[in-house]
């Protein structure tokens, strides 16, 4: 007579073998492919879409196998309603770094932590990491419905500079001036303040005193920047005469020279905005 724990091992077994069958022919099983320590898990669309961002994300080998064997129980669990022997089981085969399935990951290198990302601190991991780009660029069954690094910009911004945005996004180019010292032929002349304008205030900031940064941060994102081409002549009039002009004024000194310029959403910057934000025009 069979021992019943042999009897509740060859169950399991028995499921492992049917749910992995069931994983391939819909497209969800996990696969690797090992080329040169470089390796990749594909699963079915949400899973495969986690681990491609926990990827990009610089997350290490260990980590998406883990992450991977993570995602196949949930879906074993919650559409196959199996034990959890047979789990435990069908995400044996999922690989880890050092080849090996269903063991303990082993770290490989040494990583930074910057805020809730894991951040590659090698030159290795970084060309792992531009290699796994470009094999996803050939694949013609990859699709991406807009830009990965939308997600991260919006971690990256205050909400006064959404507000910017916004502001910019319903209102096209606004106005913006240099101001510098007056000196002949233009020989000599300083920069007394430059890129001036009075968007924060219009877009109705709260914290008007931050606004310096949050256009800098704006221009650091790739949102925004500062062009040498003048809007309506008229549109100076009111920007002129705002305080942080008229000190900025005073203190180049006799006749100081404006020069006028404009502050733009970039092509980038236009597409994150509609993408993004919801602006009714």
């Amino acid at each position: 007579m069979e021992r019943s724990a042999d009897v509740e091992q060859r169950q399991i077994s028995n499921e492992a073998r049917l749910i992995r069958g069931v994983f391939r022919a819909a497209g969800v099983a996990a696969g690797s492919v090992v080329r040169g320590g470089q390796w990749a898990v594909g699963t079915g669309y949400e899973v495969t879409r986690e681990i491609a961002q926990a990827a990009l994300d610089g997350e290490s080998s260990a980590d998406i196998a883990e992450r991977t064997g993570n995602a196949l129980r949930s879906i074993a669990r919650s559409a196959l309603g199996v034990t959890e022997g047979s789990v435990r089981e069908i995400v044996s085969y999922v690989p880890t770094p050092n080849g090996g399935g269903g063991s303990t990951p082993q770290p490989q290198q040494q990583a930074l932590v910057i805020g809730q990302n894991l951040r590659s601190a090698s030159s290795q991991e970084l060309r792992r990491r531009g290699d796994a780009l470009l094999a996803r660029s050939a694949d013609v069954y990859f699709t991406e419905d807009v830009h990965p690094a939308y997600d991260r910009i919006l971690d990256e911004l205050a909400p006064d500079e959404a507000r910017i945005l916004r502001f910019m996004a319903l209102n096209g180019a606004q106005p913006a001036v240099d101001v510098r010292t007056n000196r002949p032929l233009g020989i000599g002349s300083e920069l007394v303040q430059g890129d001036l304008t009075s968007v924060p205030e219009q877009a109705g900031v709260r914290y008007p005193d931050r606004s310096r940064a949050y256009l800098i941060n704006l221009n650091r994102l790739g949102l925004t920047r500062t062009s040498d081409d003048p809007v309506v002549l008229s549109r100076y009039m009111v920007l002129e005469v705002q305080p942080s002009v008229e000190a900025a004024l005073k203190k180049a000194g006799r006749a100081p020279k404006i020069v006028r310029k404009s502050l733009r959403l970039t092509e980038f910057g236009e597409d994150f905005c509609r993408t993004c934000f919801t602006i009714a025009t």
